[in-house]
């Protein structure tokens, strides 16, 4: 195993599509965009997670040897005078326990600051793959072995730093400070189109997450993930993990969920190698197994996978609907909502 700091966005990102601006998209051209793999929000630079005031102060990262704080907008590398995140080395080795933390984002309390530790894994499960790990800790709040996990899962054509653009830190961090229970999140690499299951190639992240993540997290001192959040084909992937735990798992929130109403639409993303590979996996035809407890679901309104969301049903499925489309910018809007939802659902489920 090898670890890395993690300095500036990521290297050459994938594209999301519109940028919220522009009208709904069609079902066939999301699911042509589907199989040419551009869907991810990873092409979110630090200039506009600063215009979308998400911030970057007080956002850790450790690396091997290397603790980075950055500090409000100077850390932008598009910013005339930036430091571009270059932090100096504190020394080297295994990855540091703890990292230096800068000034707590505005929204959230100077006591409460994500630290954010990226390490790449070698995973068997996913042939050998070099797989990149990040954990998201709240820090100041509790010991990291108290906290829940929730593992993230991203969308096709992303990689786990897809959820670090996107904001997620801050988010977290924000909604503690403003009352919600505090928990941890990992985020790992599942692969462009996997649909986060076993591929015809043999690549496995579904097996990655429920053999190979609980004891890379146990070397962290964090518990095996208790709930589940994704987006796009991460939501996909999130609900099998959760088939896949059993009645006991806890909270899933997806966000625009990539499910499919008939072989017809997920022929279409070109991705399962045929009917029964989409059949065994599709949670839509498997409703009458667990998929985790409670569900939240966001989904805009235009969103061609609407009306597939809309078959997610169960006594603990929440279902929240607003206008938006398939893209960057509604996750944006819905995630500090699914952020809230798991951690009090977390909460409740730790006071049962």
């Amino acid at each position: 195993m090898s670890a890395s700091p993690v300095i500036g966005p990521p290297a050459a990102p994938p594209a999301i599509g519109p940028g919220g601006s522009g009208g709904a998209r069609s079902a066939a051209g999301v699911l042509g965009s589907l199989r040419a793999g551009s869907f991810g929000p990873g092409t979110l630079g630090r200039r506009r997670l600063l215009r979308a005031g998400l911030g970057l102060g007080g956002l850790a990262l450790v690396g091997t040897g290397t603790a980075v704080a950055l500090s409000g907008g100077s850390s932008d590398p598009d910013t005339p005078g930036g430091s571009g995140g270059t932090g100096t080395p504190t020394g080297a080795g295994t990855p540091t326990a703890t990292a230096t933390t800068g000034t707590a984002a505005p929204s959230a309390a100077a006591s409460v600051v994500p630290s954010l530790r990226n390490e790449e894994q070698r995973s068997a499960a996913r042939n050998g793959a070099a797989v990149k790990m990040i954990t998201i800790v709240p820090q100041g709040i509790a010991r990291p072995a108290d906290l829940p996990v929730c593992v993230a899962l991203h969308g096709r054509g992303a990689t786990a730093q897809a959820w670090t653009d996107l904001g997620l830190p801050q988010i977290l961090v924000a909604a503690i400070a403003a009352g919600v229970p505090p928990f941890a999140v990992v985020a790992v690499d599942g692969g462009d189109a996997t649909y986060w299951r076993r591929t015809p190639s043999g690549d496995d992240p579904q097996k990655m997450l429920l053999d190979e993540l609980p004891g890379w997290l146990a070397k962290q001192g964090l518990r095996a993930p208790e709930a589940a959040l994704g987006i796009s084909m991460g939501g996909f992937g999130s609900l099998r993990y959760a088939r896949n735990r059993g009645a006991g798992f806890g909270p899933v929130a997806v966000l625009s969920p990539a499910l499919f109403r008939s072989w017809g639409d997920a022929k279409a993303a070109g991705v399962f190698k045929d009917e029964a590979d989409w059949r065994e996996h599709e949670p839509l035809l498997h409703q009458d197994q667990p998929h985790g407890r409670p569900i939240g679901v966001w989904c805009g309104t235009e969103d061609p996978f609407c009306d597939a969301a809309r078959k997610l049903v169960g006594d603990t499925v929440q279902v929240r609907f607003t206008p938006g489309v398939h893209d960057a910018a509604y996750w944006r809007k819905v995630l500090p909502d699914a952020v809230s939802f798991l951690g009090r659902a977390l909460a409740g489920r730790g006071a049962g």
